[in-house]
């Protein structure tokens, strides 16, 4: 008996030390980025950049939990400390690169214009584009574009792409600029179904990046070397295909 007790109680102190020892990390996302990040009806955070963040944690052996955060504000709450990583569809930009550290990419898709149905626009070029006024997500690479490319373009920036769907789908603008996968998905829903997908855009390195990666806090380079190991391992065995195969039926993770 005494013998079951010592071990017992050698068993509770160990309990704890374990979960010290294992890696506690809280990834901010956005929620509002349907197919990569959005609720379900029970308002779970769930989508491909959730189930991407979660491959990874079971590969670093580390217990995340998730943080709702709006876009604009996203890198300075990361940089404030109230996250560890963004995992959230960020493109690596040499922008952002001055103020945060990233990962090796994670998925690499790109831009597309959205117009409605019986849009008299045929093409993407700032000719046909001048005088159009054209929706975006505020602080993204695609208004960035927009507003680069389309220079005689009314550029209308909002604070989440529900808002410019909504303006696309009821006429308030003419066409809107997103990731080709976010606009594609949104025109298979019912409240989609007012549009269509006009140009598929070449990306500019220096806009949009070389895809979406992971940010962490500057310097923290060790943190950054354990997110790629993992990309890599989820990469080769097999739960990133798995993943990508429940929201995509084609390569996100491009060249």
């Amino acid at each position: 008996m005494k013998r079951i007790l010592i071990a017992m109680t050698a068993l509770v102190l160990a309990g704890p030390v374990a979960a010290q020892d294992k890696m506690q990390l809280k990834i901010g996302t956005e929620g509002a980025y349907p197919p990569f990040n959005y609720y379900d009806s029970d308002r779970n955070l769930i989508g491909f950049d959730v189930d991407i963040a979660k491959a990874l944690c079971e590969e670093m052996n580390a217990e995340c939990t998730f943080v709702a955060q709006d876009w604009d504000g996203i890198i300075p709450a990361l940089r404030a400390g109230k996250f560890d990583a963004i995992i959230a569809s960020m493109s690596i930009t040499p922008e952002r690169d001055e103020v945060v550290d990233f990962t090796n990419k994670y998925y690499n898709t790109p831009p597309a214009i959205a117009v409605p149905k019986d849009s008299d626009l045929t093409e993407a070029t700032p000719e046909a584009l001048a005088d159009v006024i054209m929706g975006a997500q505020s602080s993204t690479t695609h208004a960035n574009y927009a507003a680069k490319y389309f220079p005689d373009t009314e550029l209308r920036r909002y604070g989440t792409p529900e808002e410019y769907k909504l303006d696309l789908a009821s006429g308030r603008i003419d066409a809107a600029i997103d990731d080709v996968v976010v606009l594609s998905d949104w025109l298979k829903s019912e409240d989609g179904d007012c549009c269509k997908i006009l140009a598929t855009l070449t990306p500019d390195p220096e806009i949009n990046g070389q895809g979406a990666g992971i940010a962490v806090r500057e310097g923290e380079t060790e943190l950054v070397d354990k997110f790629n190991k993992a990309i890599t391992a989820i990469r080769e065995n097999g739960k990133y295909a798995e993943i990508q195969a429940k929201y995509f039926d084609f390569d996100v993770y491009g060249d």
